[in-house]
């Protein structure tokens, strides 16, 4: 498939939508980048290339500190005003839009799903504190996110490992050996090639289930 590139207007800047269209698409699956990178992550090209094939578009979300080339991620304020704005430009009638991201912008997911209607969330390395902090926990953004919510994390996330979660109505999938941008180590049990898949294995059957 032919990907496209959409810039979207925000009060927060010029966001950037890459498309990678699936050919009667029952849904699209919108995910952004964190703090520390941008599309190219790992997970977020895994995904962009083995779910259009199983009937998902997915929108790679490009959020407008990263656009204008800044090395530092806007405040969650600003990171929220400019996924709200963009959230149209995802919609399209009778074709559901579930929400996601990695790391910062699982957060942005999760905060905004409910009020922008997303059919579900999808959480990447969701970074349940910041390392060595476990007294600080986010997780209030995610059991509060009000949608169906998968979560993929990895064994040795020093953002929040997979036993540090508290029980909630989410889904929590391990990817062993994983750290926060799911690289495994050269000698784990669990090959790079074995992570991703259980990336996108993982997902595609949750999207199966959520939207039969």
């Amino acid at each position: 498939m032919t990907t496209r590139t959409q810039s979207v207007d925000t009060p927060a800047g010029e966001a950037r939508i890459t498309w990678h269209p699936a050919r009667g698409a029952r849904l699209v699956l919108a995910v952004s980048h964190g703090a520390g990178g941008g599309i190219e992550a790992r997970d977020l090209r895994a995904l962009a290339a083995a779910l259009p094939g199983r009937g998902i578009t997915v929108a790679l979300v490009e959020q407008p500190w990263r656009v204008a080339g800044k090395k530092v991620a806007a405040a969650p304020k600003v990171l929220d005003e400019g996924w709200r704005a963009l959230w149209p430009a995802l919609e399209e009638p009778g074709v559901p839009v579930v929400a996601g991201g990695r790391s910062a912008g699982a957060r942005v997911a999760c905060r905004t799903a409910a009020e922008l209607d997303a059919a579900g969330v999808l959480a990447l390395a969701f970074p349940l504190h910041p390392p060595g902090r476990p007294e600080s926990s986010r997780a209030a953004e995610l059991t509060g996110a009000g949608r169906p919510t998968l979560v993929l994390q990895g064994g040795r996330d020093p953002f929040g490992r997979p036993e540090e979660f508290p029980e909630g109505s989410y889904e929590l999938v391990e990817v062993p050996g994983g750290d926060h941008g799911f690289a495994v180590p050269k000698r784990a049990a669990t090959t790079q090639e074995e992570a991703l898949e259980l990336i996108t294995t993982t997902t595609a059957g949750w999207l199966d289930r959520l939207l039969p």
